[in-house]
């Protein structure tokens, strides 16, 4: 049959012609968290792939963060267990920069062994915004930020991570070394490979600093007018990071918030709308303040963040980046030039603009958060959502006006993402099943766990 996701047997012939060194493939699909399963195969099974698909059970999307099957998501038993079909995504063939020997990669999407999307893989949840944009003649363009730790492989004393030392010469920094361009050099021989590696990819990685807190970075992205490409590239960059920071003695660390007396780590992503002719349609006439499309998207994001926060802060750990004063928005507020809220509009070139989604963490999926911030999009600009008047000053502390009050706690957001008619329309009646399970799973998981934490409060106190 030929290929459902669009890929091509000449993209295959041509790249082993030009790669004659590479001698495996890791086949990556990625799950409901963003983790990436699959297999490494040898040379010869590659036409295989491109093909015929490669089978995988239809349960590697029902997995926890452990990789445990979570029976409530209807993809294990209910389903048999039986194989659908990963076939590969155009135009992620790719060879895998300090590999020995040398090995290429390519994301694989999953569907129905009659070529039908798998709707609880998160790729097609992004696909299916995208297709109802372009129906109305809108495109969605955009990039994404990747914030991240570097750290020590060893635990310090007290069982804490801990910042890592240079790659150059194992000089460590206690400090917050925020912007600071001499801290950089120390990782030089590391960020040097992670662009040799994105460069080999395709990848667009621009500029790294040194973010705000030791050991924390962040990498940007350069802007793509295919945001489904966009979040491609920050999965493969993800993993490029990860690899690279290990061959170099390091971990790299995507948790939302791995040291508590620091900021957390997230992943912004900045979001346009074009017509059918390649105008940005959030780009004002001369003698308007704000277009009303940008107005009216800012309005759908407003109002539908509450139930969205499972999304954007999708793990235990992830509520631990919403702490006062943190870097991470408690509110969903709006704000012109303004990193103190949830949705900024960057300041700049009218031709350029944009919204920067800034609630989402590192641990995020991005594919989930594409769509789920399409949709809000959308439902603003259909129901001419009015987002309320623009946050000015510290946005911590300012009140919103709408009555949309964002979860408290990850319980919160799980049950609020479950009844929510929204978010099933943002991912799918299936992905967003699958999705909420696991988070219902992975929640009681952590509920009964017994930590450190609670035997040092409670064991000789109570």
């Amino acid at each position: 049959m030929s290929s459902p996701s669009g890929s091509s047997i000449q993209e295959a012939r041509d790249f082993l012609d030009a790669h004659p060194e590479i001698e495996a493939f890791d086949i990556v699909l990625s799950d409901a968290n963003g983790v990436g399963r699959g297999k490494i195969i040898r040379r010869h099974e590659l036409m295989s792939l491109y093909e015929g698909g490669r089978h995988l059970p239809i349960s590697v999307l029902g997995l926890d963060i452990t990789g445990e099957d979570v029976h409530e998501t209807g993809l294990i038993w209910d389903s048999g267990d039986g194989d659908l079909r990963g076939w590969p995504i155009p135009g992620t063939l790719k060879p895998l920069h300090g590999t020995s020997p040398a090995r290429g990669q390519v994301l694989l999407s999953m569907y129905l062994l009659d070529g039908t999307p798998m709707t609880s893989d998160p790729r097609h949840a992004l696909a299916r915004q995208v297709e109802a944009l372009a129906a109305k003649g809108l495109h969605p363009a955009g990039a994404f930020e990747l914030e991240f730790f570097l750290l020590a492989n060893e635990r310090d004393a007290d069982g804490n991570v801990k910042p890592a030392g240079a790659v150059l010469d194992g000089r460590v920094s206690g400090k917050t070394e925020v912007y600071s361009v001499d801290h950089l050099h120390g990782m030089e021989p590391l960020f040097s490979d992670i662009y040799a590696a994105a460069k080999l990819q395709g990848i667009p990685a621009e500029t790294v600093i040194s973010e705000y807190a030791p050991g924390q970075y962040e990498l940007t992205l350069n802007y793509r007018k295919n945001i489904m490409q966009a979040a491609d590239d920050l999965v493969m960059l993800k993993r490029l990071v990860r690899a690279q920071a290990r061959r170099h003695g390091v971990t790299a660390c995507f948790m939302a918030k791995p040291i508590e007396q620091y900021a957390g780590s997230g992943m912004h992503l900045h979001v346009s709308l074009l017509d059918d002719a390649g105008n940005n349609i959030f780009s004002e006439a001369g003698g308007e303040s704000w277009s009303l499309p940008l107005l009216r998207g800012l309005g759908g994001l407003s109002s539908t963040m509450a139930e969205s926060m499972l999304v954007f802060a999708p793990h235990a750990n992830s509520w631990r980046r919403f702490v006062s004063q943190s870097y991470a928005p408690t509110a969903p507020t709006w704000g012109v030039n303004n990193r103190s809220v949830a949705l900024r509009v960057p300041a700049g070139d009218a031709r350029n603009r944009r919204i920067e989604h800034r609630p989402s963490g590192v641990d995020a999926n991005p594919y989930l958060v594409a769509a789920t911030v399409l949709a809000g999009i959308s439902k603003g600009l259909d129901e001419n959502l009015d987002p309320g008047p623009e946050t000015t000053g510290n946005g911590y502390e300012a009140e919103t006006a709408t009555d949309n009050t964002m979860p408290a706690d990850w319980r919160s957001a799980i049950e609020a993402a479950k009844k929510s008619a929204f978010l099933q329309q943002a991912l799918g009646p299936e992905m967003h099943r699958t999705f909420t399970a696991i988070k219902q799973s992975e929640y009681l998981r952590v509920a009964r766990t017994i930590t450190e934490l609670d035997y040092h409060l409670y064991l000789h106190e109570v």
